[in-house]
């Protein structure tokens, strides 16, 4: 799914204009990368965790020349999935609300 899609998506289900669903995911993703920027872990139940995890600087190998190279430290997000959804993607029945 694109973030369009998702857009379209939002404007149907809840009956409103395709604008309005693009400021809300808009908004929503700015607010979660704001989040994730700071360090900040965030969880949405059900779902899933989002939280940036930090890496060391290493030295690696070009694997085409075999030449070493210093890799940079470096953060990057990640995504823990949440029971009730990897329970859905399994095939498993829909959560209890």
């Amino acid at each position: 799914m694109t973030k369009s899609q998702l857009i379209t998506m939002l404007a149907k289900t809840e009956g409103i204009s395709v604008r309005v669903a693009e400021i809300i995911v808009d908004t929503t993703f700015k607010v979660l990368e704001e989040a994730m920027i700071k360090g900040d872990r965030i969880e949405i139940r059900g779902f899933g965790s989002f939280k940036v995890k930090s890496y060391d600087g290493y030295k690696g190998r070009n694997p085409r020349t075999g030449a070493l190279i210093e890799v940079e430290p470096k953060r990057l997000p990640f995504f823990k999935v949440g029971k009730d959804l990897q329970r859905l993607v399994n095939g498993g029945d829909k959560p209890m609300e």
